[in-house]
């Protein structure tokens, strides 16, 4: 009898455009990354500035970056990230959060998201919490700094 292996990961997609915004989210938050998105098999789950929380095709994602890197961040549960993202569909784009992270206030948005937040806010209702800090202070940066040396030790 064949074993059927679970993957007990989620990947997610960091990325960068050529674009006055991508820069200036970079540049304040001391980013090489301006955005983030969760994969779902050929599609993302994002928090995008125009669009609020939405899926979209993973190809349509890296035609506009200009550079990308995909990290498999541990999860207890995949699926069940996955289906709390999805019930996240809809749902406006946190304004008040990005300038409070400006400003060091938390100005979150009570049912709205942008990406790092959805991402970590994800992976904590999955059981799998990636700080310890709220999700609302989490940035594209925090992420990627946090699997980099991760992966490293």
């Amino acid at each position: 009898m064949a074993t059927v292996s679970i993957p007990r990961s989620v990947r997610i997609v960091f990325c960068r455009r050529r674009n006055l915004g991508s820069l200036i989210l970079r540049t304040a938050l001391w980013s090489a990354w301006s955005h983030c998105a969760i994969v779902n098999g050929d599609q993302v789950i994002e928090a995008s500035a125009f669009h609020g929380v939405r899926t979209r095709p993973l190809a349509e994602l890296e035609a506009e970056a200009s550079q990308r890197e995909f990290v498999d961040v541990p999860c207890a549960d995949p699926a069940a990230l996955i289906a709390w993202a999805t019930a996240q569909l809809n749902k406006p784009y946190d304004w008040r959060g990005v300038f409070g992270l400006a400003f060091h206030r938390k100005w979150q948005g009570g049912d709205s998201w942008f990406c790092s937040e959805l991402v970590a806010a994800a992976f904590a209702a999955a059981g799998s919490p990636l700080f310890v800090t709220d999700a609302w202070r989490i940035t594209p940066r925090d992420l990627s700094i946090r699997h980099y040396w991760k992966a490293r030790s």
